[in-house]
């Protein structure tokens, strides 16, 4: 069966799936978007997703399209019309279609909400865990409200490149002081030799990842030790442990940081009892 994706009110096979050359999104990168696992056929941690979805969308001034009630039926209906069993949905709104200009359109211009849905290897993924992935560092270049969730991307799309130029899985973006943000589209992590968690904490300078909340809660319940504060590259770099989070790698450990091994270069045990504890922790429906 072919893929579809929703198109402002329609469902329509993916090839023939388009939004209006005038649309700000394509414009200006005026809009935002959230991509929520998809496992055995639920969607993970939904509430939450809409919750900073709706919280994004306040920030830069976008009406919610619809309830949030017609939003989930939309998100689900979009997965079954895929028969997306283990995977992602993604989902983007905009402030909509109007001539191009700056400022906002006019108040009443319908916002433009588009639908997708699609299958990954959710064994290769496991695959892929077990062996461990490797990042590099680059400059942060990004503006300076991260926390919203914005298409607005092409930093993130260069990190990404250059992480694969190099050989490695993701890039973390490394701020003026030295300290690590950020992956390009993952949270980061490293456990200390004393066994600590650190990550940074949820200012502008991060998106608030929805893995990384659950990942808390998960912390606290398992009673481990927990920093929210920035950690530099060189404490990456000594780090017994380090992993990344996000809604598509789940809890992916980290084997080496800039061509160096983090521990013995293997994936932690911590991170990897994390990745298999997780959607203990997650909310499914």
């Amino acid at each position: 069966m072919s893929r579809c994706a929703y198109v402002n009110g329609r469902y329509i096979p993916l090839r023939q799936a388009a939004v209006n050359v005038e649309d700000r999104g394509y414009q200006f990168a005026d809009g935002v978007y959230e991509v929520c696992e998809v496992r055995d056929g639920r969607l993970v941690d939904e509430r939450r997703h809409v919750d900073r979805l709706v919280r994004s969308l306040g920030e830069l001034r976008i009406a919610m399209p619809m309830s949030r009630a017609a939003l989930g039926a939309v998100l689900r209906e979009t997965v079954q019309r895929n028969r997306v069993r283990d995977g992602i949905v993604y989902l983007q709104i905009t402030r909509g279609v109007a001539r191009r200009d700056h400022a906002f359109p006019a108040a009443d211009t319908q916002p433009s909400v588009v639908v997708t849905a699609r299958s990954l290897d959710r064994a290769a993924n496991e695959r892929v865990a077990a062996d461990g992935i490797a990042v590099i560092t680059v400059p942060e270049n990004r503006w300076p409200r991260v926390d919203i969730k914005s298409v607005s991307l092409l930093p993130n799309v260069l990190a990404k490149q250059a992480a694969r130029d190099a050989g490695a899985k993701e890039a973390w973006f490394v701020d003026a002081a030295g300290r690590v943000t950020e992956g390009s589209s993952t949270n980061a992590w490293i456990v200390t030799r004393d066994g600590k968690l650190v990550t940074r904490q949820t200012d502008h300078a991060i998106l608030r990842g929805i893995t990384r909340t659950v990942l808390l809660d998960l912390l606290k319940d398992q009673g481990l030790r927990l920093e929210e504060r920035p950690f530099s590259v060189e404490e990456a770099y000594a780090a017994r442990e380090a992993f990344v989070t996000s809604a598509s790698q789940i809890v992916m450990p980290v084997v080496q940081i800039d061509g160096r091994p983090v521990g013995n270069g293997a994936p932690g045990l911590l991170a990897s009892a994390l990745r298999r504890d997780f959607h203990k922790y997650a909310e499914s429906a």
